[in-house]
């Protein structure tokens, strides 16, 4: 580093330490108006219980009246929105070093409003203090600085020290107001996370919302993955098939468009199904939506335009099963052959959808082809078909069987279950 950068970033330091200084000073001047209604409350209080003209009565019923103005601050602290109003404040005039702990709304527990109540009390005591000494300490200080000792002051012995004690002890009285002001604002900026921060249980609150956030996303995540997966899987074999043929069958070219349309459309209403999720204002709440065991026929069906016929074995009490259990069956199913799909092409594929005792077994198998990733849950289909199970407290395996020709997924539901 330079001697000039040095030196700018020397005054840059300073010019920064004397900003937070200047706006600490003006949170505790703030704090000192706030304690003037209490203060002058109590002075008139204390003034009822006695008489008295000398100064030391005086100054009984001044400290007095700061010390029982403080109760009467941490009382009126307990108002939820002084929470709030502190936090902002604090944001904005405390130089605190991470202002985003600081509490943005009011409070919701009483731990938070005792925390509230403990700042409020420290924060108006330290800027009655800072405000007094400079409003009262500040003039006298100027005082001393402007005029000029005589013979009675005790330290101005010569011509010399008549001319210099005041000054010297103006600015003495400075220094101390500065130190004072700074020591303050420092303590306040080191107490407010502590006491405008969340408390431990609106901390674990958050966490369970953030949570819940993301369980979610990744629930909507999921959807897209396997329901515009799946469309746009069977729409590309579709097209594929419908260029090859479309000079020597036109009739099944144009059926093959017409799978294609049929396809994207619903892709497309269920698209719109989970981006109305996300326009929720909680979506987290949101009642989740989707085709159920009941549309496996239709599902079917479409597989089977794409060339991959599905031996189905299908238990008949699947349309009464929960909705919840039934979407999530539905989607591991559609991810499923959408797999097979993708990875052995238009191959014959077996499905069993049993309701044995109290839960749900999908069994899917498919013959291997030669471009059938070597690695099991090489892809997220897979990972996604494990969290539908595991969120319904079932589980999953994959993996080909025993002599390596068949590709084979089962999973279990509780019929039950719920996310």
């Amino acid at each position: 580093m330079t001697t000039g950068e040095s030196s700018r970033l020397r005054r840059a330091t300073a010019a920064l330490v004397g900003h937070k200084a200047l706006l600490r000073w003006v949170h505790l001047v703030l704090g000192g108006a706030l304690l003037m209604p209490y203060w002058m409350l109590s002075v008139v209080l204390l003034g009822g219980f006695g008489q008295g003209d000398g100064l030391l009565y005086q100054v009984v019923v001044l400290l007095g009246s700061l010390f029982t103005s403080l109760p009467m601050a941490g009382i009126t602290a307990l108002v939820p929105i002084v929470r709030g109003l502190e936090g902002a404040a604090a944001r904005a005039l405390c130089a605190v070093e991470r202002p985003e702990e600081l509490a943005g709304g009011p409070s919701q527990s009483w731990a938070a409003r005792r925390r509230t109540a403990l700042w409020y009390m420290l924060h108006v005591f330290l800027g009655g203090v800072v405000a007094g000494l400079t409003l009262g300490g500040g003039t006298g200080a100027i005082a001393l600085i402007i005029s000029e000792a005589d013979d009675t002051t005790p330290w101005a012995g010569s011509s010399t020290g008549r001319l210099l004690a005041g000054p010297a002890v103006g600015l003495g009285l400075i220094l101390l107001i500065v130190l004072i002001s700074a020591g303050s604002g420092a303590l306040l900026a080191r107490c407010a996370p502590v006491l405008l921060g969340p408390t431990p249980e609106e901390r674990l609150a958050a966490a369970e919302r953030r949570a819940t956030v993301l369980a979610q996303r990744n629930r909507l995540a999921r959807e897209l993955h396997d329901s515009v997966g799946h469309a746009l899987s069977a729409v590309g074999i579709q097209a594929s098939a419908a260029a090859r043929v479309l000079r020597s069958d036109p009739d099944f070219a144009a059926e093959a468009l017409h799978a294609i349309e049929e396809t994207a459309r619903a892709a497309v209403a269920e698209l719109d199904t989970v981006l109305g999720l996300l326009r929720e204002e909680s979506p987290e709440t949101a009642e989740p939506a989707g085709p159920t065991l009941a549309g496996l026929d239709d599902l079917l069906r479409q597989l089977a335009r794409t060339g991959v016929t599905v031996d189905a074995d299908l238990s008949p009490g699947l349309r009464a099963l929960p909705a919840e259990v039934s979407r999530e069956a539905y989607r591991i199913v559609q991810e499923g052959l959408t797999n097979v799909l993708r990875h052995a092409g238009p191959a014959p594929a077996g499905l069993r959808v049993a309701v044995t005792g109290s839960r749900l077994e999908i069994e899917l198998t498919n013959p291997l082809g030669p471009t059938r990733p070597s690695r099991p849950g090489g892809g997220r289909g897979l990972r996604g078909i494990d969290e539908r199970a595991t969120a319904l407290r079932g589980g999953s395996a994959a993996g080909p069987d025993d002599d390596g020709t068949t590709w084979r997924l089962a999973v279990w539901l509780p019929v039950g279950g719920t996310a």
